[in-house]
């Protein structure tokens, strides 16, 4: 049995009083092993058992098993090695587990990449992950074939939605071909279709690695609490543990499922939430994911889920409210649902009484960032209603909530969020600096966001210590978007902040001085689209003569903030 984190404080073990019957105050590291164990096992146990679903076709364990091998085949007959690293960027489509789960059996590294990435976004987590392949769904490889010139890889490999389901894949692409007017890239010199490279790897066959529990796992990238992009190095342990102690702390509540647990998957796999919380725990039990492929199809999303049988749920508060105001919702059959999980963005609580209201289920939010693989705490699974708060720290985890002099604060006092357990990353890829002002002294991980621990042991978010703004649970970073706006020879100054909003939690707000006084709203967002991800690009453009400042010349963005 491994150790558990140093706890201190009086009253640092408050939340154990609070536990689930039956969870355990710490998990077996060691024994939680590698995902390579767990993908092994899973794949045995339930050979027969579906796994996926997608676009109403179902795989089994068994044949997601048998195409990973395939994938791993090719990517060792491509010359890779343990530890290099392959960069995926997909949507929720079959390709990506069977690529997933291919690129971990050859010991690889795992590069989840935003799809919606522009080309200069796209070199940029390239580059500093030094990806050698890349696999691409066609809807995005002229992304990829812009940034060609500009990165170091060996190949890409162009993905259809339909890949892996059959004959109805089949139609599935043709369909998506002929509704986006898709011209697979295919022109790219090192360009290969997944299908060949399935073909290729069968033919070449999977020699088996042997996988340590430190070895790299993901280079899953984030902002962290401020910055440029960089990799949180998440090794097969800290992703494991995670599984382990997630497994731990829900085990009572996912017994209750009425046969196979069918998880609904709508948010996206590349996303930290989704990938533990969906693929790998759900992988663990046998159970079944729902590919959701474009969440953002509420329509069609609330199709599928009239003609599906699932117990779990996971979203974002944007989603979760997109639903609930659908005037179809009211058609699901929620008569098997057992678990609703939230995570990635605070969840309001208005949206999670309207969600219960329809689905007869509360809402289970929970608390985790990249760098964390990523659940630090979650409320528990019997609760009746939404808490509003963030819960309990996970067996094996310790937080505490710390002053700026980095004293530990007293119970219902607010301060920064450090967590430390098995979970937390190995640091940041090829970033030592970035890493050593993320850790404390004692080796606990800073967040960056401000909370406070109730008498109970739960905790509750108070505010961000940073200036991030996360839009439908996804990061966006006002450096970055100030950086790309300065550009334009137009604009003198630039400042970047968040608004609430009802939709996304918040949205993007550039507050802006002209240079040249013909400068436009539009013209300005339009710059932005060409650089940035669409959530990432100002929703609003706020004109000044001046930015409000420092003595020493910074711009106050709190100002500009509390001003929205």
């Amino acid at each position: 049995m491994s150790a558990a984190p140093s706890l201190t404080g009086e009253a640092a073990r408050a939340w154990f009083a609070s536990y689930p019957q039956g969870v355990p105050h710490e998990i077996d590291v060691v024994g939680a092993g590698t995902i390579v164990d767990r993908l092994n096992q899973s794949f045995v146990t339930y050979a027969g058992r579906e796994a996926y679903e997608s676009f109403g076709v179902s795989v089994t364990f068994g044949f997601i098993a048998a195409e990973a091998k395939k994938f791993a085949g090719y990517l060792q007959a491509q010359g890779l090695e343990k530890g290099d690293r392959v960069a995926l960027m997909m949507p929720n489509v079959m390709a990506y587990p069977i690529a997933l789960f291919g690129t971990l059996l050859a010991g690889c590294t795992v590069v989840n990449v935003n799809p919606l990435y522009t080309p200069r976004e796209l070199i940029h987590q390239l580059n500093d992950s030094g990806a050698r392949i890349l696999v691409v769904l066609e809807n995005f490889a002229h992304v990829a074939e812009e940034a060609l010139t500009e990165t170091k890889l060996d190949r890409v490999v162009i993905a259809s939605a339909g890949d892996a389901i059959g004959f109805k894949g089949v139609i599935v692409s043709l369909v998506a071909r002929y509704v986006k007017k898709l011209v697979p890239a295919y022109s790219i010199s090192i360009a290969t279709s997944f299908k060949k490279a399935l073909a290729d790897g069968a033919k070449r066959g999977f020699k088996p690695v042997a996988i340590e529990r430190e070895d790299v796992a993901f280079l899953q990238y984030t902002g962290g609490t401020t910055g440029v992009s960089k990799g949180a190095t998440l090794t097969h342990s800290n992703v494991a543990s995670n599984i382990a102690q997630t497994g731990a702390w829900f085990s009572a509540a996912m017994g209750k499922t009425d046969g196979q647990p069918v998880m609904v998957t709508a948010l996206p796999l590349y996303h930290i939430y989704a990938l533990t919380c969906c693929c790998f725990y759900l992988l663990s039990l046998g159970g079944k994911c729902l590919l959701i492929a474009n969440p953002r199809d509420i329509p069609g999303f609330i199709a599928t889920l009239r003609h599906s049988r699932f117990t779990c749920f996971s979203g974002v508060n944007t989603l979760y409210n997109a639903l609930a105001n659908h005037p179809d919702i009211g058609k699901v059959d929620f008569s098997k649902l057992v678990m609703c999980s939230a995570g990635g963005m605070a969840m309001q609580s208005a949206v999670a009484k309207k969600w219960k209201e329809i689905s007869g289920v509360p809402v289970v939010e929970g608390y985790g960032l990249s760098e964390t693989s990523p659940v630090l705490t979650t409320n528990r699974p019997d609760i009746a209603d939404f808490t509003g708060g963030i819960g309990f720290p996970l067996p094996s985890t310790d937080i505490v909530i710390r002053d700026e002099a980095g004293e530990d604060c007293a119970i219902g006092v607010a301060g920064e969020l450090c967590a430390k357990g098995p979970q937390v990353m190995k640091g940041y890829w090829n970033r030592p600096d970035e890493t050593a002002k993320a850790m404390t002294p004692d080796g606990y991980f800073r967040t960056g966001d401000i909370a406070l621990m109730n008498a109970d042991g739960s905790f509750r978010i108070v505010d961000r210590l940073k200036d991030m703004i996360i839009v439908s649970g996804f990061n966006v970073y006002p450096n970055e978007v100030e950086e790309v706006i300065a550009q334009n020879p137009s604009v003198l100054e630039v400042a970047v902040v968040g608004a609430p909003d009802p939709h996304s939690g918040e949205t993007v707000v550039a507050h802006v001085v002209k240079r040249e006084p013909t400068l436009t709203e539009q013209e300005l967002r339009d710059f932005c689209k060409e650089n940035l991800t669409p959530y990432k690009v100002p929703r609003r453009v706020v004109f000044h003569d001046a930015l409000p400042k420092t003595n020493v010349g910074k711009v106050l963005r709190r100002a500009l903030r509390e001003k929205a």
